[in-house]
């Protein structure tokens, strides 16, 4: 894993990397950001590919966007990884929750991918921004979002592709 080290504070930050087969926040299945990466995050975590930070994140905790798309659908993330580890498909294992949660419309889902990609804008995680972007040496990106951050931490430049453009 990369460190960066600033000469100003000699912090010693791991930074995220690009990690084969998890694609991007903004990659859609079905009518939804965001849920293809969790089952990525899933099947490479029981492979052993997954680096331990993203690690930390995989769950139904309570700021995890993990759990939060778990608490939107009305499934449990168990039941998720359970169908995504038996092999089931992307858009086998959303239909599955769309019939066993919470069934949401066109609306309820656009309005969930709006708020994914707005998540630490001008909300409850804001103040966890500006401590990322400095611990990951993004300082003067353009990254005025959680899912910016991820993006650029990953090697994604999503201004640059206009990724909010895609939902």
């Amino acid at each position: 894993m990369q460190e960066v080290t600033s000469d100003l504070f000699a912090i010693h930050v791991p930074l995220m990397q690009n990690v084969p087969g998890l694609r991007s926040c903004y990659d859609k299945v079905g009518r939804l950001i965001y849920f293809g990466r969790m089952l990525d995050k899933i099947r490479l975590h029981a492979a052993g590919q997954l680096p331990p930070d993203y690690a930390e994140n995989l769950g139904e905790h309570q700021f995890t966007l993990d759990g939060r798309c778990c608490r939107f659908l009305g499934v449990p993330y168990s039941e998720i990884k359970k169908r995504t580890l038996a092999g089931e498909p992307d858009e086998a294992v959303l239909n599955w929750a769309h019939a066993h949660g919470s069934p949401r419309t066109d609306e309820e889902c656009h309005v969930w991918n709006r708020f994914i990609a707005k998540l630490g804008w001008r909300d409850e995680r804001s103040h966890v921004l500006p401590q990322r972007i400095q611990e990951s040496g993004l300082t003067g990106k353009p990254i005025e979002t959680l899912i910016d951050h991820i993006e650029f931490d990953e090697g994604r430049d999503p201004v640059a592709e206009r990724a909010w453009e895609k939902i």
